[in-house]
């Protein structure tokens, strides 16, 4: 019996911890974008970065 009075308390504490974990994904937009993920992993190529300087020593074809 005494084993209760540890175990409801934790029950209660793991309980309100995951509800206040679910609230925070829920403000923070996890949810916003539930395609994206399937579609993106269909993608080819990655998009190219922008504004990457060339390497050191090499001399970008597009400044000549």
């Amino acid at each position: 019996m005494t084993t209760l009075v540890y175990l409801i308390p934790v029950a209660l504490l793991l309980g309100g911890m995951s509800l206040a974990a679910f609230l925070w994904a829920l403000r923070s937009g996890q949810y916003e974008d539930l395609d994206g993920a399937g579609a993106r992993i269909l993608l080819d190529q990655l998009p190219e970065p922008e504004n990457i300087d060339p390497p050191a020593g090499r001399r970008s074809t597009s400044s000549r």
